[in-house]
């Protein structure tokens, strides 16, 4: 459980600082927004740091699912847009695949 709270707080972090980008450089906001952006960045590599994996290759690949699913709930909370069904689809395809890859890498501990 500890695992899945930190790659959603990592997912958090990384949408909220790419996302200050975004407002700056897409929506007219004031280059100013850009500096919590900044921090939210490197709270989201911070976070995959502490996530208990050999490889990182092997967690990337699994936060790759997880942050997909935090796009798509980034974009009904915050732009205000509804998820498609095909976006709710594939994100579970997707949280399917990462539960695979962090089984996989479980066992591959386990036997050490």
């Amino acid at each position: 459980m500890k695992l899945w709270a930190i790659y959603a707080a990592a997912a958090f972090c990384e949408i909220a600082g790419c996302f200050a980008f975004w407002a700056w450089l897409k929506n007219g906001k004031p280059v100013l927004v850009a500096i919590p952006g900044v921090v939210a960045l490197v709270a989201f590599a911070w976070l995959l740091t502490r996530v208990d994996v050999t490889y990182a290759g092997r967690a990337y690949a699994a936060y790759g699912g997880i942050y997909i699913v935090a796009s798509l709930v980034w974009l009904g909370l915050v732009e205000g847009q509804k998820p498609t069904a095909t976006d709710i689809l594939g994100s579970l395809i997707c949280l399917a695949g990462a539960a695979v890859i962090l089984a996989g890498s479980s066992a591959l501990t386990a036997g050490k």
